[in-house]
């Protein structure tokens, strides 16, 4: 059930990144925003505030494109036995094709995870994102990344949308 969850929020999840330019990436729809900024060495800086702000800032896909790539990059480490990175080691490609074929790849490396848990392993206590909670096994991981992934794929989506769309009408 769970990898037909998956499987179904990546299908969505494809409807929009087959349609994304790299201008969407970067583009703000509001005044208070959290992006990403081309560092001089050719490499990106993510917004980030060890304390959520509040408001919380409006992300653009770029941003989320990143989060997703922090947070379900960790996820992979944790479900294949590998040290887990740091926010600070996540490395973002950049807008457009980078980004997508990124996300891309994060799949596979995600399912080839997927491939090789057994009964027992979705069983096992969860490391992340609950820090070895007992009452959270690796199932309940995986149930957490398929509900963020299909939150952040319906932001990725809407904001897509509202850019496309156009200002409002006034």
């Amino acid at each position: 059930m769970l990898r037909w969850q998956f499987d179904l929020t990546w299908s969505l999840f494809e409807y929009h990144l087959e349609r994304l330019e790299a201008d969407d990436f970067l583009w703000e729809p509001a005044a208070e925003c959290w992006t990403l900024h081309p560092a001089d060495d050719g490499t990106w800086t993510v917004d980030w505030a060890e304390t959520e702000p509040d408001p919380v800032p409006v992300p653009t896909i770029g941003w989320l494109s990143w989060h997703i790539g922090w947070w379900w990059g960790v996820a992979a480490d944790h479900a294949r036995g590998r040290a887990p990175r740091e926010r600070e080691d996540v490395v973002w490609p950049g807008p457009g094709k980078p980004a997508v074929e990124w996300l891309r790849a994060l799949r596979e490396d995600w399912l080839g995870a997927l491939d090789r848990l057994t009964g027992a392993d979705l069983e096992a206590t969860a490391s992340f994102p609950w820090q070895d909670d007992p009452r959270h096994t690796v199932a309940h991981m995986i149930a957490w990344v398929n509900a963020e992934l299909m939150k952040n794929a319906a932001e990725i989506g809407q904001l897509r949308l509202q850019r496309v769309a156009g200002p409002p009408r006034a």
